[in-house]
């Protein structure tokens, strides 16, 4: 499918995006040498029409899956259907899977917005803004309809995986399931998945919701010869996927873990009001090493 692209640049970075597909960014990249800052999107990925083929975008109004078909919210259930052929549950919310309309743009700044009505109605806003090799996400959501809900936002970044990719990212605890379920508990964080200290990305598959995070996160690639120090606004929660076999792995600041919708309390999740808001704010700061 044909895909209308925005270009954005400062003196260091140029990136990419395709509102019609969700809101994604397509590539970030460095100006001078072509280096992938996230993943690589090339024209075969950008042709499938789907932001899972893409570089970043943006979750709303919840993040990850929920099950039961749905939760309860003060006036009664909502009703949710999977939204996808590959997951039983449905996923990450729906402003990725709707085009949105382009407010804004310049040479460094672009603000996207879309409004809702799937499966109630909102209002998103993304504003992408680059300068000085640093690119700063922020999402801005407001609730629409006439009854109250429950909101959860996140983004969803992909990242280059080399061998000696490096991830630094604080947390309290993990969540973690039992045998065929999603997540429901605490635990303490295996030794292997702790990264209070720069550390390497384990060889086995990595796909959980972390807590208790503060907001920092680097991530550093001395092959290639440079780091993201990120920090979030917004977001206690970050996910980290790590495929095996595959040259990208995924850290998502997000504001819940995953079901919140049905954990006790609904950790991270905003019941809004007509008219009420909510934001999450990521931001990645590339430094040559």
């Amino acid at each position: 499918m044909a895909v209308t692209e925005l270009h954005l640049q400062d003196n260091l970075t140029r990136l990419s995006l395709a509102p019609e597909l969700g809101a994604s960014l397509v590539n970030w990249e460095v100006k001078a040498t072509g280096q992938p800052l996230l993943r690589h999107s090339d024209a075969a990925a950008l042709a499938t029409g789907t932001p899972r083929r893409l570089a970043c975008y943006p979750l709303a109004p919840w993040s990850n899956r929920i099950s039961e078909g749905g939760f309860s919210r003060p006036e009664g259930w909502q009703a949710l259907a999977p939204n996808t052929t590959h997951d039983a549950y449905p996923i990450h919310g729906s402003a990725w899977q709707q085009p949105w309309q382009v407010e804004h743009h310049s040479e460094r700044r672009a603000r996207l917005t879309l409004h809702s009505e799937v499966p109630f109605a909102y209002q998103a806003t993304l504003d992408v803004h680059l300068h000085e090799g640093c690119l700063n996400l922020d999402l801005h959501v407001t609730h629409l309809d006439e009854q109250a809900n429950w909101y959860g936002l996140g983004l969803h970044p992909y990242f280059p995986r080399y061998p000696d990719t490096k991830l630094h990212a604080a947390a309290r605890k993990v969540w973690l399931a039992e045998a065929g379920r999603l997540p429901s508990y605490e635990a303490e964080i295996p030794e292997r998945w702790r990264f209070k200290t720069l550390g390497s990305l384990p060889d086995t598959v990595v796909d959980h919701a972390f807590n208790g995070w503060p907001g920092d996160c680097v991530i550093e690639q001395p092959g290639a010869g440079y780091r993201l120090a990120c920090s979030a606004s917004g977001a206690e929660h970050f996910l980290l996927f790590c495929p095996q076999g595959q040259g990208f792995f995924c850290f998502e600041p997000v504001t819940h873990p995953v079901n919140a919708h049905h954990l006790p309390g609904r950790p991270g999740l905003r019941l809004l009001q007509r008219g009420e808001a909510m934001s999450l704010g990521f931001r990645m700061q590339y430094q040559t090493l």
